[in-house]
């Protein structure tokens, strides 16, 4: 926690130094984040408007709002849309239901690492989401990493997609995770993830599926304690700004703003390694039984149906979809 913490300090002290520096005529930002403040995302959200503020002399200052006082995700997102918030940090999954070129990167296993995703989302693919994003009024500035996705449950490791059926999963609500379960024959479960710790104790729901940090920080680790590492879904986050607020910059503060969004990027991929090593750890100490997933491909295979269906919906999204694929 210290090197996070130490992050947080220069990024902290630059937004006071930013803050000084601001004129009466300067433009002052309102960001939304769901996280808490020392998190790998809030500290590299601090460090971008620090350097946005110190790089327009103050012309721009701003604060992010943690621990999602702003409101729940999906408000914040039609808010931004709409100017309410000017930045924000969002997961592309639910963004989904509502620019369809995000719900691409929510396709079970079609990045093959996260550095692929690091890559692909840095250059043609980011830009080709990005251009869905601006056309609902949402100006990307830098992708943020999520980790991957994994299955976790009380009753037994998953090996295989076999090891999934009749299990009941809890899934963010997204239609594609839910025939992305029910296509290895498990029962999906749309649920809020604040109840999921309380479903899986009282066996409304077996488990759920989620990345390191959070199966580690909210404690789900000590009610489902089989952690199959399946990583079956890298969703990328995005650091992102409501169009109508882009607008109001001059060129060279849109290309400041734009070069600080993706160097917060960097530092907060630097920051998510460190914090997911962290976790493992913990929940290894904690008695979870972890199991690497040797061969992907039956379950790669059996998502061949959620991808039929996403494309008969969406056709014009299909050479998107084959670009990423198709990358080595």
């Amino acid at each position: 926690m210290s090197f996070l913490n130490g992050f947080k300090n220069v990024a902290l002290g630059a937004v006071l130094v930013g803050t000084a520096a601001a004129t009466a005529g300067a433009t002052e930002l309102r960001g939304w984040n769901i996280h808490v403040e020392d998190y790998p995302v809030s500290i590299a959200m601090d460090s971008f408007m620090a350097e946005v503020a110190e790089r327009t002399n103050g012309e721009i200052t701003g604060k992010t709002y943690h621990n999602g006082v702003l409101g729940s995700q999906p408000d914040a997102i039609e808010q931004i849309r709409l100017g309410v918030i000017d930045f924000g940090e969002f997961s592309l999954g639910p963004m989904g239901q509502a620019i369809p070129e995000t719900n691409v990167v929510s396709l079970p296993f079609i990045f093959k690492s996260i550095p692929q995703m690091y890559e692909l989302m840095d250059g043609d693919v980011g830009e080709a989401i990005g251009e869905g994003m601006k056309a609902k009024g949402i100006v990307p500035l830098g992708w943020y990493d999520a980790g991957a996705r994994s299955f976790y449950n009380s009753v037994r490791p998953i090996n295989t997609p076999a090891d999934v059926e009749g299990l009941k999963v809890r899934v963010m609500s997204n239609d594609l995770f839910v025939k992305m379960v029910e296509s290895m024959d498990g029962n999906a479960t749309p649920m809020a993830f604040a109840e999921v710790y309380q479903s899986i104790k009282t066996g409304v729901v077996d488990g759920a599926e989620n990345n390191p940090p959070s199966y580690e920080s909210t404690n789900h680790y000590e009610v489902a304690k089989y952690y199959s590492l399946t990583e079956h879904l890298i969703i990328p986050e995005c650091l992102c700004m409501s169009l109508k607020s882009w607008e109001k910059m001059t060129p060279e503060q849109q290309e400041i703003v734009k070069d600080a969004g993706h160097k917060s990027a960097l530092l907060q991929r630097e920051l998510w390694a460190a914090r997911e090593a962290a976790s493992m750890d913990t929940v290894k100490a904690g008695g979870t039984e972890v199991n690497t997933v040797a061969d992907k491909a039956p379950f790669q295979a059996a998502m061949a149906p959620v991808y039929e269906g996403f494309l008969a919906d969406n056709p014009d999204l299909t050479d998107l979809v084959n670009m990423i694929r198709n990358a080595d």
